[in-house]
């Protein structure tokens, strides 16, 4: 009992304890350079360990895909894997016991490797090689189209849940191009073309619209002439416009019912909300950490441990997306339970939020899980490089500095003003995951009332 009774004492001290690193602190000797041909180059010097993370971020990803064509960014992405060069580049990065990889969302397409810092220039060769110089051969792209189909149906339709978000995302964005997967739609991409592939390469794969990320043990003085050689002798065009378009307020709840046969069932609510341009985009930070961090947040505490209406919950927000995106929270839920009762619970949940004052012991809880969960991801240079190149492409990835000032910042008053503004049944769409009807209970509804839509 003495020991728990220690461990208890101390993990409340840790809640309280100011995080000693500052995240502005973390990136005072980032620096930022550009190269003749225009593409900047960001760079964060760590010498803790001799290894470099190496990133080239490109502003193309689903986003910038238009109806009909959806796919295309992921497609480019894997096709950047192929051609003259490609295999023995991978052999080589594992050889030296590095990693590398690549990833696609709506706003970004980036390539990474992670390698001894004497052999940085492995990396700096194959992605200037490919920057402008990628072959892209009739037979490679038949056999990723197969493959990416396989992805979709392993990865979503298969996936109960990732197909409930999937579903969610359409029926809540109808203009933003957030509106579909970044995988595609199954019929688009089917119909993809080698020459839309080509056609999407040719357009944003361009110095222009890219920028480097570098993060480890490297000089600045001695890294920036060889990126200049490689990748400065590369003709820079103009970068691609990005046409902003934003949904008009929601007018009214959107629910959306799917029915799979499923033994768990699962209840997403989501509005729509600010990013990091808007100073709310910091108190929704902060909520999601009082709603969603540890067993004594309030969703695990209330719906899980109290009221047992749930089996698990979680909470997810995305700061730095390109436009303004959703808040979601996702209940997971025993078919037995009414999925009414569950969405209610979330109701209730978010609109004492906007009605009663947090406490000065949640609020600093809050503050300090994410103010320690920033600073501790920003120990590997990969997620220290991906942090950086998330906040470029939101914003600026100096703004980075920012971030723990802010969530720092946040009132027990900013939170129940944000909430009273963006969590309301007009602004939310719901998603509900249930299984079929039971056998011989055909005429009984097989899903709860949908509700108004607009």
């Amino acid at each position: 009992m003495k020991a728990t009774r220690g461990f208890v004492l101390s993990m409340m001290f840790f809640l309280f304890l100011p995080v000693v690193a500052s995240g502005a602190m973390m990136f005072e000797n980032g620096s930022e350079a550009r190269l003749s041909n225009g593409l900047k180059v960001i760079m964060l010097q760590n010498h803790k360990a001799p290894i470099v993370c190496f990133q080239v971020w490109y502003r193309a990803g689903a986003a910038n895909e238009t109806t009909g064509k959806t796919g295309l960014a992921h497609m480019v992405e894997h096709m950047m894997f192929k051609g003259v060069g490609a295999e023995k580049f991978l052999e080589t990065v594992h050889e030296l016991g590095g990693k590398e990889n690549g990833a696609t969302s709506h706003d970004y397409t980036y390539f990474y490797e992670t390698l001894p810092s004497n052999r940085v220039g492995v990396a700096i060769q194959f992605e200037a090689d490919r920057m402008r110089h990628l072959k892209i051969g009739e037979s490679d792209f038949r056999t990723e189209k197969m493959v990416i189909r396989e992805e979709r149906r392993m990865r979503i339709d298969d996936n109960p849940g990732a197909f409930l978000m999937e579903q969610l995302n359409a029926a809540a964005f109808q203009s933003e191009p957030y509106h579909w997967p970044v995988m595609g739609w199954t019929d688009d991409m089917r119909r993809l073309t080698i020459g839309d592939v080509k056609a999407f390469y040719s357009r944003y794969y361009d110095p222009a619209n890219a920028f480097i990320v570098v993060t480890g043990d490297f000089s600045k003085e001695e890294l920036l002439p060889r990126l200049e050689e490689t990748f400065g002798k590369i003709p820079g065009g103009e970068a691609p416009q990005r046409i902003l378009i934003e949904d008009p307020p929601q007018q009214g709840e959107r629910k959306v019912i799917v029915i799979r046969p499923v033994r768990v069932g699962r209840l997403v609510v989501a509005w729509h909300v600010p990013n990091l341009k808007s100073t709310d985009g910091y108190t929704l930070e902060v909520i999601k950490a009082i709603l969603s961090c540890g067993k004594s947040s309030r969703l695990y505490d209330d719906l899980v441990r109290r009221n047992a209406v749930a089996l698990e919950t979680s909470a997810h927000y995305d700061l730095t997306s390109r436009d303004p995106g959703l808040f979601y929270i996702s209940v997971s839920f025993l078919p037995e339970k009414d999925p009414a009762e569950v969405e209610k619970a979330i109701s209730d949940e978010m609109d004492s939020l906007g009605k009663t004052p947090v406490g000065n012991w949640e609020l600093q809880k809050a503050k300090n899980q994410l103010e320690a969960s920033f600073v501790f991801d920003q120990e590997s240079i990969l997620s220290l490089a991906s942090k950086l190149g998330e906040y470029e492409t939101a914003f600026d990835w100096a703004s980075i500095g920012a971030y723990i000032p802010s969530v720092r910042s946040v009132t027990a008053p900013d939170i129940e003003r944000v909430a009273a503004k963006y969590f309301t049944e007009q602004n939310r769409t719901v998603g509900i995951l249930i299984p079929p009807p039971e056998p011989g209970k055909a005429d009984e509804p097989a899903a709860p009332n949908p509700g108004a839509s607009n």
